[in-house]
């Protein structure tokens, strides 16, 4: 499996929200970092990440319109879309939708690196309205 592919099947996997998929595409020295320059380290702490925010956001989507690769890098141009919850009930109104793009450093099959690049602000007003931040 190529890197393109590899990184795709991670994007499925975040897609489909499924962990153990996700869990099984990470590199053991896994680093993902947020649009804000936040880092996290590890499989596990990533595999906690990710069974938080599908809890906020149940319905997150990559949506991938164009894809670049150079040697072990992958990078996604598109759209993430999602609906914030605090109750597990999606509100129309706490939907949100923005540009994104995602670069992914693989290594031997699996996703050593994951980078999110997109404007947070839609999500971080729709968090303050409903009072979590």
């Amino acid at each position: 499996m190529n890197g393109i592919q590899t990184a795709r099947r991670f994007v499925d996997a975040i897609n489909d929200h499924d962990i153990d998929a996700l869990y099984g595409l990470m590199a053991g020295p896994h680093r993902f970092i947020d649009s804000m320059g936040m880092e996290v380290a590890g499989r596990e702490a990533m595999k906690r990440g990710w069974i938080g925010y599908f809890k906020i956001v149940p319905d997150y989507l990559i949506e991938i319109g164009e894809t670049f690769d150079d040697a072990d890098t992958v990078v996604f141009l598109g759209w993430a879309s999602g609906t914030y919850t605090v109750d597990g009930k999606l509100k129309e109104e706490n939907y949100w939708k923005t540009p994104a793009a995602w670069r992914a450093v693989v290594d031997s099959g699996k996703v050593a690196e994951w980078q999110v690049y997109a404007d947070n602000e839609h999500i971080r007003l729709i968090m303050r309205r409903e009072g979590a931040l």
